[in-house]
């Protein structure tokens, strides 16, 4: 689907979104979101997950308007702040896709066009770039300093090198309250089955939103989709977009490495790996291929 303009205002997702799928959709969120705004806030999440899923990057531009208005709703109220720390992880991608379809133009029209072209997806290295250059203005968020010193011993004692803690600057800002419209928690935004995977429990006490037990999981997810792949970039596409996700494109292509699939995995993870390539970089000053394969 084509990159629509960027103002999208409230009263026109209140009357033209309602068709969106519900599935993946978290019903905490629905229950949570304040009654009188609960419509354009459903609508968005449901645009928002069904987006990050298509096939265009540029697709996510068009929603950076909406989600500086949600935003603030979200924050109002203690329920739903969860899904305000997970929106503010997100809002980076929204203004990189804005950026692409502002910078990078459409293939040119044919006289047998039907259709306007979509701006086309950033091949893997110009997505580097971009990440590079963007993170490179973002300062650390607030709590990084404390939940990376924290942090960095439980990832080593996974063997999965320590640098790439920085992770949960990508997933949720640092913020553990984070919860997605999708179910994801805490600061490695841990699904619940993948969190039940690597022992954690999610009742009475979800251990998801607590730092440690979380990143121990998500260490050793990391260390299982690295032995499975071969490769961070892989690793990281498959934490993303699903391990199954991953290896059918590497099977339908023939291919071996992340740059060869990456233009068709989903929009969010074409720009997930790049912009976690880019916070460690940032942060650490090491390349994501100069990671060892563990940390010994």
């Amino acid at each position: 689907m084509p990159a629509q303009d960027n103002a999208v205002s409230l009263p026109d997702l209140l009357q033209g979104l309602q068709q969106l799928a519900q599935a993946n959709l978290d019903t905490n969120l629905l229950n949570a979101v304040p009654e009188v705004d609960d419509k354009v806030v459903r609508d968005f999440f449901r645009q928002i997950q069904s987006r990050f899923q298509g096939r265009y990057v540029v697709d996510l531009a068009a929603l950076r308007q909406t989600a500086k208005a949600i935003l603030p709703l979200l924050e109002s109220s203690e329920d739903t702040q969860p899904y305000a720390a997970w929106l503010k992880a997100q809002m980076p991608y929204l203004e990189v896709a804005d950026e692409i379809n502002v910078t990078i133009p459409p293939p040119p029209a044919t006289a047998t066009d039907q259709a306007p072209k979509v701006v086309p997806n950033p091949p893997p290295q110009q997505a580097r770039e971009i990440w590079v250059k963007k993170v490179a203005r973002e300062p650390w968020p607030p709590a990084a300093g404390k939940y990376v010193t924290e942090l960095k011993p439980v990832f080593a004692a996974q063997k999965v090198p320590a640098q790439l803690v920085w992770l949960a600057e990508v997933e949720s800002s640092f913020d553990r309250r984070a919860q997605s419209p999708a179910g994801a928690a805490g600061l490695f935004q841990l699904m619940p089955a993948t969190a039940k995977r690597f022992g954690l429990s999610l009742w009475p006490f979800d251990q998801r939103f607590q730092p440690s037990p979380s990143a121990t999981a998500s260490a050793q997810y990391l260390r299982f989709l690295h032995d499975k792949f071969g490769s961070w970039r892989l690793a990281l596409a498959a934490y993303n977009a699903g391990e199954g996700t991953v290896q059918k494109l590497l099977t339908r292509y023939h291919a071996k490495s992340y740059d060869q699939i990456a233009t068709h995995l989903p929009a969010e993870t074409q720009m997930y790996v790049p912009r976690v390539e880019a916070v460690v970089l940032q942060r650490e000053g090491v390349k994501l291929e100069e990671l060892s394969a563990s940390q010994s």
